[in-house]
């Protein structure tokens, strides 16, 4: 790897020998040098320095979603992050220097003067141990004392040193990139072991999205990291900590497309309260199934969110738990965030709704449509009668040589058409009110189904569910969407060991059992093709 001759010396780990078994291998997956992503950058830089580069997503290259932003596979080298990082760089260190608050939280020591070396390797050491996500070595201490301080000292300045000193580390390959190299195993020439530094970094960007904090740079020091008792331990910690929240609640709006919700500013952020309250409850406060999301007999609405979805309007105006008893919603299937995600024509489609919950939810592949098809058009698919209900127009799941996809998608989707765009209940297609919605749906080898509550209970007992939703937060944590052999092995022990207590699959319990396993402080070296 070209860019591990930029790095310093990021092991930190045990020797050579510390050999795992032939099952625990075989469950090692490939990793590589990952950017940090542009949200990845601000929570990092926010973390280091009190500075919020709100604009890094404008300047930094684009994330290409797969759904997820963090495919290493997706990312390469390009001018745009050198050019980005350096304009982002200067600003937030300018930002720094300029506010004496800042300085004080960046720089623990007070410069005694202008050539304040000490007072400069202090800084060196400590911000760099943080930004580096590793402890920074004598020689590049020296390297920036002897490069940036004779500045300090000719402009008599000692902020100019921590001005040049905070730039440089923020265009730190280190600092841009997860540089994974770990140590050699012994007979195991295509696996590594991480060193506790690099455990810890992985760890922080899995459950914050954000470079290690004090405490577990101190358990990586301590070679603490090693210890999978210890790892879950950390994990624990980090999953009360509100960052835990974000970063989860984000994975789930990317992992099921509602990131942007087609809805007026205000009940948008209504709806994305809502859906974050359930993840919160459910995952964090009480700890349940996930399938229990799909589930939930009530949600948190403000008065405006209840009277959009027609439901009872809370007493408080900053809402609360509202029961849906006499409807036919149930948890986060019901909601406007989930609604409104793959919305198209200006109306609901049922062939996107099915798609996006046999292939996020299900984890089922289905082949793209042949090429001629013109999927991305403006105008709902056709049928014989231009007036014709969507129960004729989405006719494919009927006809040859179409059937054989879309009887997994349409169906599924028909099941969901009580419901618009935004989430409301409705009887009638919208502008053709004779039109009336059947809303029976079937999920093709379960059953049959009207509404989210029942589509929801279907998916809660099918196990095809739980083993997707891990194998989505393993892609999230992993930074990879085509996995191999080796992940599958990993998912299918964890899920399997997650149902033998017969409660089902808990997200807080899965991220523990992950990192607490031996393929989490190990990688598997990626293959180079020759020419």
């Amino acid at each position: 790897m070209a860019l591990a001759a930029c790095v310093g010396d990021i092991g930190g780990g045990p020797p050579p020998g510390d050999v795992p078994t032939a099952e625990e291998a075989a469950e090692v997956g490939v990793s590589g040098a990952r950017r940090l992503t542009a949200l990845e950058y601000r929570n990092t830089v926010f973390d280091l320095t009190g500075v919020d580069v709100t604009q890094a997503e404008l300047i930094l290259p684009t994330d290409e979603r797969t759904p997820f932003d963090n495919d290493f596979t997706k990312q390469i080298s390009s001018q745009a992050l050198i050019v980005g990082s350096e304009l982002l760089a200067g600003e937030v260190a300018g930002t720094v220097v300029a506010d004496p608050a800042l300085r004080a939280d960046v720089v623990s020591c007070e410069p005694s003067g202008p050539a304040d070396e000490a007072c400069f390797r202090t800084f060196v050491e400590e911000f760099g141990r943080r930004a580096l996500r590793r402890p920074v070595g004598a020689a590049e201490v020296d390297a920036f004392v002897d490069h940036f301080m004779p500045h300090a000292a000719e402009a008599n300045d000692f902020w100019i040193a921590i001005d040049s000193g905070l730039r440089a580390f923020l265009q730190h390959p280190e600092f841009l990139f997860r540089v994974e190299i770990g140590s050699p195993i012994a007979g195991m020439p295509d696996l590594r072991r991480l060193g506790d530094f690099e455990i810890a970094t992985r760890l922080s960007y899995f459950l914050w999205g954000s470079t290690p904090p004090d405490w577990l740079l101190e358990a990586a020091e301590a070679g603490e990291l090693t210890d999978p008792a210890r790892l879950r331990d950390a994990a624990a910690t980090m999953l009360e900590d509100e960052r835990a929240l974000g970063r989860l609640a984000r994975f789930h709006a990317m992992w099921l497309a509602y990131e942007q919700i087609p809805a007026s500013a205000d009940l948008a952020a209504d709806m994305r309260a809502e859906t974050d309250a359930l993840l919160e409850r459910f995952i964090f406060d009480e700890s349940r199934p996930w399938t229990d999301v799909l589930t939930a007999n009530e949600s948190f609405l403000t008065p405006e969110l209840a009277a959009h979805y027609g439901l009872p309007a809370p007493a408080n105006p900053e809402g609360e738990w509202v029961p849906y008893a006499g409807t036919s919603r149930a948890g986060l299937l019901s909601h406007g965030t989930f609604l409104g995600a793959v919305a198209k024509f200006s109306d609901t489609s049922p062939t996107q709704r099915g798609l996006l919950i046999r292939t996020r939810l299900f984890c089922m592949t289905i082949d793209r449509p042949p090429p001629d098809l013109n999927v991305n058009s403006d105008e709902p698919p056709q049928a014989a009668d231009p007036d014709a209900c969507k129960s004729e127009a989405y006719s494919m799941w009927q006809q040859d040589g179409c059937k054989q996809c879309h009887v997994f998608m349409d169906p599924v989707g028909f099941g969901l058409e009580n419901f618009d765009a935004l989430g409301r209940y409705r009887t009638t297609e919208p502008d053709k009110p004779e039109c009336t919605i059947d809303g029976t749906g079937t999920l093709e080898g379960v059953g049959t189904f009207q509404g989210p509550a029942e589509l929801g209970q279907l998916m809660a007992e099918s196990e095809d569910v739980d083993r997707c939703v891990a194998t989505q937060l393993y892609r999230y944590a992993a930074g990879r969407y085509v996995l191999d052999e080796p992940d599958h092995a990993l998912i299918s022990r964890l899920v399997d060991e997650a149902h033998e207590g017969g409660e089902g699959l808990k997200l807080d319990a899965l991220i523990g059992d992950y990192v607490a396993s031996e393929a989490f402080q190990l990688r598997r070296e990626e293959e180079v093709s020759g020419e």
